[in-house]
């Protein structure tokens, strides 16, 4: 343990860190304040500098995998290049963005009933958000003619839920590099879903 947490600082990214990591284990419903402290190897009280409650520690948690890439990957949608390209740099995003936050995704698909009504809406926002961009981008990539997919809106769908499936099956420690595994699952994107093919620039 680190000399922080010894003396009882610690920061919202450990506190949001090592709450995912039980969640992911033993379940929202399992955990308590008090475990997500005794993880992080300080009093209760301190938690509740950053957190009023846990769920607002879960609202954090699905923030970084609904708002996050919204800000990080999303804007590869707006750089120079044709759809396909852009397409092609979003989905490599995505994945790394995944295999960085494996942990806080799984537990996004898995607890999201757990959030308040209010907190829901906004995770559904940045996602739905997220969803429509990948849309009109894969649009545009049809009215192009560098695309050919029958309906839009299903295989967009079809798209991001290969993508987000991986947090559920993917190792770090196995044999497949987190940027083979974005490789791989480009070319299945643009020459399989999308009926593209492959930018030379990859």
């Amino acid at each position: 343990m680190d000399e922080p947490m010894r003396r009882g600082r610690v920061t919202a990214e450990q506190i949001v860190s090592a709450a995912a990591r039980l969640f992911a284990s033993d379940g929202y419903h399992e955990i308590g304040m008090r475990e997500i402290a005794d993880a992080l190897g300080i009093r209760g009280a301190s938690l509740y500098h950053h957190y009023a409650s846990k769920e607002e520690i879960l609202f954090a948690i699905c923030l970084t995998v609904s708002e996050e890439p919204v800000e990080r990957t999303l804007p590869v949608l707006d750089e120079a290049g044709t759809p396909t390209e852009r397409l092609t740099r979003l989905v490599r995003g995505h994945l790394l963005h995944l295999v960085e936050r494996q942990v806080e995704h799984l537990v996004g698909r898995h607890e999201l009933a757990a959030l308040t009504p209010e907190h829901r809406a906004v995770v559904d926002g940045h996602r739905r958000y997220y969803q429509r961009r990948v849309a009109d981008t894969v649009a545009a990539g049809v009215r192009a003619g560098e695309l050919h997919v029958a309906d839009v809106r299903l295989v967009t769908l079809a798209l991001l839920d290969m993508l987000n499936g991986t947090s559920s099956w993917y190792r770090p420690d196995g044999p497949l590099a987190a940027e083979d595994l974005a490789g791989t699952y480009v070319r299945l994107a643009v020459e399989g879903l999308l009926g593209g093919r492959l930018p030379d620039c990859g």
